[in-house]
């Protein structure tokens, strides 16, 4: 099926800001389905049209996976799946061919865009025994096009203030978006991370979650345009390395170490 004659169903719209991309929140069986279609229709080309992020509470073995956000290129949408409600149905749920999200996920000819997959990844393997394949991890894009330093990573909020190619108005609503969705979720702030639970989701936990996802692409698109070959094939390999490293029973998602770039890339 041509995933543009596709049809949304109203009420499953959350949000339309007009020049931007429709979200859509995924909390039935038959829209995952529908959206599982959408996703396994799209061209395996060498720029990947599928962009997630996960957001929880302790998102990790040890917490939980709260809201999924995938943002695709053409038809060009974001989805908020329902982790918290639909538990292992996100994943095991077909489409019309028989392929579930799960299928794609672990794919490694569909093409997907993380940053910093490896809390992400350590929570979809323990949880929903989901092995990652096919990953760009963003966060060592940004690494491998850097002129300065490569001592330390980056976290995604200063690459998008940094790089992001976008307007001062698109800047101004990105900052106030990401303040609001803070005050509801950070503990210094007022919030609480259990919020990421809470149905149904508030509007700004779901302008939150839609926002840093649906500006992913243009991350991609501006490292790629700086990264060279060898620092490609790097890349793809310290992204499935991330991925088995997050899936080892040693694995810890938190401290000093988690900012540190991978063994040797400083000295290249």
């Amino acid at each position: 099926m041509n995933p543009s004659s596709y049809t949304i169903t109203p009420g499953s719209i959350t949000a339309n800001t007009g020049d931007r991309p429709n979200v859509v929140e995924v909390n039935d069986a038959a829209t995952l389905a529908r959206m599982v279609d959408i996703l396994d229709e799209l061209p395996t080309t060498v720029q990947p049209s599928i962009y997630i992020d996960i957001e929880g509470v302790n998102l990790s073995r040890h917490g939980t996976v709260s809201i999924m956000q995938i943002h695709h290129l053409s038809p060009e949408c974001t989805y908020l799946i329902d982790v918290y409600t639909l538990g292992k149905e996100c994943f095991s749920t077909p489409g019309g061919k028989g392929r579930t999200l799960k299928h794609i996920l672990e794919s490694e000819t569909v093409l997907k865009v993380f940053f910093d997959v490896r809390n992400d990844s350590d929570a979809l393997y323990s949880h929903y025994q989901i092995s990652l394949a096919g990953i760009y991890d963003l966060q060592l894009m940004e690494l491998a096009t850097r002129t300065f330093s490569k001592r330390c990573v980056n976290g995604l909020s200063r690459c998008i203030e940094r790089d992001a190619p976008l307007s001062s108005r698109e800047r101004s609503i990105w900052a106030q978006t990401k303040d609001n969705g803070v005050r509801l979720f950070a503990p210094e702030k007022g919030g609480r991370y259990e919020v990421f639970n809470e149905r149904p989701m508030l509007d700004g936990i779901k302008s939150y979650c839609a926002q840093d996802v649906q500006i992913l692409p243009r991350l991609w698109e501006y490292y790629n345009g700086r990264i060279s070959h060898q620092w490609r094939d790097r890349v793809i390999a310290e992204s499935k390395a991330r991925v088995q490293l997050s899936q080892s029973p040693t694995y810890q998602g938190k401290g000093q170490h988690m900012a540190l770039a991978p063994a040797g890339w400083v000295f290249i």
